[in-house]
């Protein structure tokens, strides 16, 4: 396959690499590709760097077949990768009948627990020291907003993090781009996505956010420019201190009342 990608794709691609540094000498890499568009565009775009980058590194691609249907067709898939030099691997994981046996409750975090777990273990048993998501600034925006409106925490994913437990690092080199500008590039990469096999897909509270960021996006213009600049350590202005305990309290709190 002749792997073609326009300028400011590959500048937006390259960015991320130098500026996270996510790529070194004889990298073992192994790819998180769903089938959907953002992991086949991810596929693709590590190709491109494996090509163009000056340092050597290995590819590899596995996708979790989480069982929600009997017929996941992956067979397109497993082309694109053979054309593009990728072994392509299909690890298959009941993640539906753990999600039925909690009877569907926290039915996104059980799923994506229990996809990044196969991957860390399908790695470790094949000598791989990094894995490659495809995740990109909608999802980073999305995720901030997610903590601040679900958990009161302000935190995302990271471009490069790496697992204590493992030695694996996770690397996310899509983290500039926008999904519009995934969809964009199917004008030049040869593979229809695999439609999602989730039951959930397009009713989940990432989905609201996604809907609500769409929404404020048509009255603040700069909104999504400023939730991007909100996700830097630098953004961080005056917070309030962490929330004191009553035991924490107790000395300033006779102070005030006396014993």
């Amino acid at each position: 396959m002749k792997i073609l990608i326009p300028q400011r794709f590959f500048a937006k691609l390259l960015r991320a690499v130098v500026e996270f540094d996510l790529i070194s000498e004889n990298d073992q890499i192994l790819i998180g590709l769903s089938g959907g568009k953002d992991s086949i565009f991810l596929t693709y775009a590590l190709a491109v760097l494996r090509e163009r980058l000056r340092k050597k590194f290995t590819l590899r691609a596995l996708t979790i077949d989480p069982m929600f249907t009997n017929d996941l067709d992956v067979q397109r898939v497993t082309k694109f990768c053979s054309d593009l030099e990728i072994p392509h691997d299909v690890h298959r994981v009941d993640i539906d009948a753990a999600i039925a046996g909690q009877n569907g409750k926290k039915a996104c975090f059980t799923c994506a627990f229990l996809r990044r777990g196969a991957m860390n273990r399908f790695a470790l048993e094949h000598g791989f020291n990094k894995i490659a998501y495809a995740h990109h600034l909608d999802d980073a925006i999305e995720t901030f907003l997610m903590g601040i409106l679900y958990s009161g925490q302000t935190s995302t994913f990271t471009p490069k993090t790496f697992l204590d437990r493992t030695g694996l690092t996770v690397i996310r080199p899509l983290v500039y781009f926008r999904e519009s500008e995934i969809i964009e590039a199917r004008e030049f990469i040869n593979c229809e996505p695999v439609k999602s096999p989730c039951p959930r897909d397009g009713f989940t509270i990432r989905a609201e956010v996604k809907n609500l960021i769409r929404d404020l996006s048509q009255k603040i213009p700069d909104l999504v420019p400023h939730l991007s600049s909100a996700l830097r350590k630098s953004s961080l202005g005056d917070l309030w201190e962490k929330s004191l305990s009553r035991d924490e309290m107790r000395e300033t709190y006779f102070k005030y009342m006396g014993d």
